[in-house]
């Protein structure tokens, strides 16, 4: 497993990540409830397995569920051996307004608090506001609370982690956040117009849902008829998978890694054989020049409609 700089932090990351959501709580395709998951005795079995295979990222949160805390345990005894990525949680309130100064202050310097503790650990390599819209990166209270906490070691990096276009935009052009993680697939690549403002900034990014929650692997089949356009829209990329001998889920990996521009490539994980899999990709040989041509005009001409959350709701992903 290579590795790559994760922007200006120095810290050298592995070329694939592992997400840790699949291992903290229900999530994806077809997984529904706490008896689809690993134990945690065999999730921690698996990040050992992670860990000693080459993977040194690792990715979670507060609102992974119990993700910390089985991290927590599986990286006890072995902590200078990885980079752990965690977010804060959820700043807003209920009603969707964001607290006080004062208050933002208190919920950001918490939630790390009781990272640490789950984490077992006295710092975090990198600390991420989570779901962080273009008011909460506006807010010079949330970016001084964290730059804070980077001035006194308790965190190395801080990080935001977008979704749009413009979060991301000026997350980078802000100068407060050292990593962004992002949503960059085959069939979204809406995201690459900010890669290269990333690279002058020097600014590491991190991207996540490369396999657009599964729909990109080979339970991208037999969706919900109101995603028909999109199922027959992944068949278009049958013409590169066999060029390069691989499956779906491979080239979209591939895909991702193709771009010397991206720090880490986020990958779901709660199967060893989806680890086993991300090993057998990340083997420095991507796409060529020609090939990641042809991936990029066969992104799905619809960005609008790709919108998991939306999909989630209505129940068209089960």
């Amino acid at each position: 497993m290579k590795t790559r700089e994760l922007g200006k932090t120095g810290i050298m990351v592995s070329e694939v990540a592992f997400g840790g959501v699949e291992i903290g709580m229900p999530y994806g395709i077809g997984i529904k409830s706490q008896a689809d998951m690993l134990s945690h005795e065999e999730a921690i079995h698996l990040l050992h397995e992670a860990i000693d295979r080459g993977i040194n990222f690792f990715d979670t949160a507060r609102m992974y569920g119990a993700s910390e805390e089985i991290m927590g345990q599986a990286f006890r005894s072995k902590r200078n051996e990885v980079v752990i990525s965690s977010k804060c949680c959820k700043l807003r309130d209920k009603s969707g307004i964001l607290p006080s100064s004062h208050e933002l202050k208190r919920i950001i310097e918490k939630s790390l608090e009781e990272s640490l503790m789950a984490l077992q650990t006295n710092y975090i390599d990198v600390f991420m506001l989570h779901q962080a819209d273009l008011e909460i990166l506006d807010n010079d209270e949330i970016a001084q609370t964290f730059l804070k906490l980077k001035e006194e070691g308790v965190i190395r990096a801080t990080g935001v982690s977008t979704y749009s276009v413009e979060e991301t935009k000026k997350s980078i052009e802000s100068g407060n956040w050292d990593v962004v993680q992002l949503p960059y697939n085959l069939m979204d690549q809406s995201q690459e117009v900010n890669f290269s403002l990333a690279e002058k900034n020097k600014v590491g990014i991190m991207v996540r849902s490369v396999l657009f929650k599964g729909i990109l692997s080979n339970k991208g089949r037999s969706l919900h008829s109101k995603l028909k356009d999109v199922e027959k829209h992944i068949q278009s990329y049958k013409e590169l998978w066999s060029q390069l001998g691989c499956d779906l889920a491979a080239l979209a990996l591939k895909f991702a890694l193709s771009s010397e521009q991206i720090s880490s490539v986020l990958v779901g994980m709660d199967r060893l054989e989806y680890l086993e899999n991300s090993l057998s990709v990340a083997n420095g040989k991507y796409l060529n020049k020609a090939q990641l041509k042809r991936a990029k005009e066969l992104q799905y001409s619809n960005i609008e409609f790709l919108d998991l959350v939306k999909w989630e709701r209505k129940g068209w992903l089960t």
